[in-house]
């Protein structure tokens, strides 16, 4: 039977991760959609202008979000997400009609919280304490698959970052048992590198496999350099009651889907 998730809590659930925990000078953010005011398919931090939900509550969750980290909601940037390769500079906070097309963005000015959006994919947080450079990636298959994790590394290796001193921090995003996919999807993978079979699994289907895309993500981070890697285990796609997902509004049939919200930012 369908659980309907609560509308509202009293404040925004947060997870942080263990690598960037320790670091003093950077805060951090997963959220789940647990404290916000949005209502039905977009309960309740609903955070993705993207989706149908009302665009004032969105905002509003927005700030909710940005001020459960200690920022302001103007000081909240997030990007045209596109299943893209592409970084941003931040050099300063953008209007959201000026959102540059991109998947990842660095910076390494204080105060300026860079925010991903999934519902399924995987929202990668990266920071070098001593060099005082962060990062945000948004990394669907596609993305993973053509490098953008590497591309965030060396775009904060460009402002001062050492890889070895990066940690990145794997947030909340489907699981391998729930990531089931056709016949034809492994190709593209396995043509990269033969070790990459080690993220498939057979599913019961015939043809079909379960892919484990966070394991994945952490193997190219690894082999970027990245001096630790440390992954949250929730499934997005089984955990209705604290996470959007895209395939698990698919497999419903639902009409559309709220998007989480991840940050982080140097405080000054």
């Amino acid at each position: 039977m369908t659980q309907t998730p609560p509308i509202q809590s009293p404040a925004p659930e947060i997870l942080t991760i263990c690598p960037l925990n320790a670091m003093d000078g950077v805060r951090h953010a997963f959220f789940s959609r647990r404290g916000g005011v949005s209502e039905g398919l977009y309960a309740s931090l609903n955070c993705g202008f993207g989706s149908g939900d009302e665009a004032d509550r969105v905002a509003r969750n927005r700030a909710r979000a940005a001020r459960g980290i200690g920022l302001e909601p103007d000081r909240l940037v997030t990007a045209y997400q596109t299943h893209s390769i592409e970084v941003a500079r931040v050099e300063h906070p953008w209007q959201r009609e000026h959102a540059p097309e991109v998947d990842a963005m660095v910076t390494k000015q204080p105060g300026i919280a860079l925010g991903i959006l999934t519902a399924d994919c995987v929202p990668v947080l990266f920071a070098d304490k001593e060099a005082r450079v962060i990062g945000a990636a948004h990394a669907g298959w596609r993305g993973a698959l053509n490098g953008i994790v590497e591309a965030v590394v060396a775009a904060m290796v460009d402002l001062g970052a050492r890889r070895e001193a990066i940690a990145a921090g794997i947030g909340p995003a489907i699981c391998q048992r729930s990531y089931e996919v056709g016949p034809e999807f492994p190709a593209p993978f396995l043509a990269q590198s033969g070790d990459n079979k080690n993220f498939f699994r057979a599913a019961p289907r015939a043809g079909h496999a379960w892919f484990d895309i966070k394991g994945y993500v952490a193997s190219r981070l690894g082999a970027a350099g990245v001096g630790g890697v440390e992954a949250l285990p929730c499934d997005t796609c089984a955990e209705e009651d604290r996470f959007f997902s895209y395939r698990r509004a698919c497999l419903r049939g639902e009409s559309d889907y709220g998007r989480g919200l991840s940050a982080i930012y140097l405080e000054s």
